[in-house]
């Protein structure tokens, strides 16, 4: 797959210097794999988990988010969003919100 765009990755582990092995590791093992579904995603990736309309993955312990749109027709994995546990706790619960008010 070829992800769009490391330069989310490398942001944020500028941010947060922990973050930058398992952030590289998940780099090289999305880029090196062809996925046809979530299924095939999910058996490299076992905590990757789809929230509509966005595939998100666990990386570093449960430590940190990658918040992706996959088009697996195209081989294309784009970064939406990078954030650590507590930072998207609170993304997901303002989608929340959202989603009740309509």
């Amino acid at each position: 797959m070829r992800v769009i765009s490391r330069r989310a990755l490398r942001e944020f582990w500028e941010k947060h210097r922990a973050a930058e092995e398992p952030m590289a590791v998940w780099f090289r093992l999305m880029d090196s794999c062809n996925f046809n579904d979530l299924s095939a995603v999910k058996r490299v990736f076992g905590t990757a988990d789809y929230v509509a309309p966005y595939t998100v993955f666990n990386v570093g312990g449960n430590k940190y988010r990658v918040i992706t749109s996959i088009h697996y027709n195209r081989r294309r994995v784009f970064i939406r969003d990078v954030f650590t546990h507590p930072e998207y706790d609170r993304w997901t619960e303002q989608i929340r919100k959202r989603k009740r008010k309509s």
